[in-house]
């Protein structure tokens, strides 16, 4: 792709999700299948679509973007829950919980014990098995010996609840949705058990999602001289589309910060964080390695121990990185 055509795809792939957080799907529609016009092999736009359709509650629809996108991607966690999420919607619970055993096998194989759990925990939920009890089982019994940390204690409440064992549940301080927040369900109502609270101890408030128009607010500040505000209003944006579920516009959010401070670590870190959630492991570790390189350059001993903190939580099991962070 050339440059030229590169921009002309970034451009739209940027107004389709300006347009999703001004609330204009038929705009963002648009926008993402001109992006698909311009590169049909890249699986962002078809997952954006999808995700648009999902939110009209076009589900039949959004199924077959869901799909289009795993067949350019099939290891897309994005693609994945989107896909289960439409097929529950769509009553088809037993394909969403074969999805969902697809992205917790996935899941495992990038070291997030946790989340694996909770992806097969949501299927079992769903469709049970012995098959899928006996995994939950065996999750369970791996967080109790490799879980250092509040996110694998809470994974394994939640399991043990799913379970029927819930005198075993350990405690944990999980914030509680305020009344007006609501519990996350899935489409069709029921309540997705990997997000909900389980044995809550002194509750702590969690930050909610903005519901401003944040991509909007980094690009005015990306257009100022002051190179400071260009860098705390980006990162700032970017970590509430992220608090918010909008990773790919927070990915913009940090490429366009990039283009003006291309040196800068807590941008580098940010994506690092967001190619994670996104599921793109090779690309997360070739962003830390070269961030490494750029801290050596810099003699920049806080990036360094930034991202073996990184390292520790999300990538400990990563050959590429265990001879300098593990």
């Amino acid at each position: 792709m050339s440059d030229a055509l590169y921009e002309r795809y970034k451009d739209a792939l940027r107004r389709g999700h300006v347009a999703v957080q001004r609330g204009r799907p038929d705009e963002a529609l648009a926008a993402y299948r001109e992006a698909i016009e311009i590169a049909p092999d890249r699986v962002l736009p078809h997952v954006s679509i999808a995700g648009v359709l999902a939110r009209l509650g076009r589900h039949d629809e959004a199924l077959v973007a869901f799909d289009r996108a795993l067949d350019l991607a099939p290891s897309d966690e994005a693609a994945l829950r989107g896909r289960a999420a439409s097929l529950v919607a769509l009553g088809r619970r037993a394909d969403a919980a074969d999805t969902l055993d697809r992205l917790s096998t996935l899941l495992d194989g990038q070291g997030r014990l946790a989340d694996a759990c909770d992806a097969a925990g949501d299927a079992l939920g769903l469709a049970e098995s012995r098959d899928r009890r006996a995994d939950v089982e065996a999750f369970a019994r791996r967080l109790r010996s490799e879980g250092r940390d509040v996110a694998s204690t809470a994974a394994l409440g939640r399991a043990l609840t799913i379970l029927g064992d819930s005198g075993s549940v350990p405690r944990v301080v999980r914030a509680t949705p305020s009344p007006d927040e609501g519990v996350p369900t899935w489409p069709n109502g029921e309540v997705m058990t990997s997000t909900s609270d389980v044995a809550v101890a002194e509750p702590i408030d969690a930050p909610r999602p903005e519901r401003v128009d944040l991509l909007a607010a980094a690009e005015g500040a990306l257009d100022g001289e002051d190179l400071a505000l260009v860098r705390s209003t980006a990162l700032a944006a970017a970590a509430a589309q992220r608090r918010g579920g909008l990773l790919e516009a927070a990915l913009d959010t940090c490429y366009m910060a990039l283009a003006r401070i291309p040196a800068d670590p807590d941008i580098h870190l940010a994506l690092a964080d967001l190619y994670l959630d996104r599921g793109w492991r090779v690309s997360a570790v070739d962003k830390i390695i070269l961030l490494g390189r750029l801290a050596d350059l810099a003699g920049d001993d806080a990036t360094h121990d930034r991202l073996a903190m990184l390292v520790a939580e999300r990538l400990k099991d990563e050959p590429r990185l265990a001879a300098r962070y593990g």
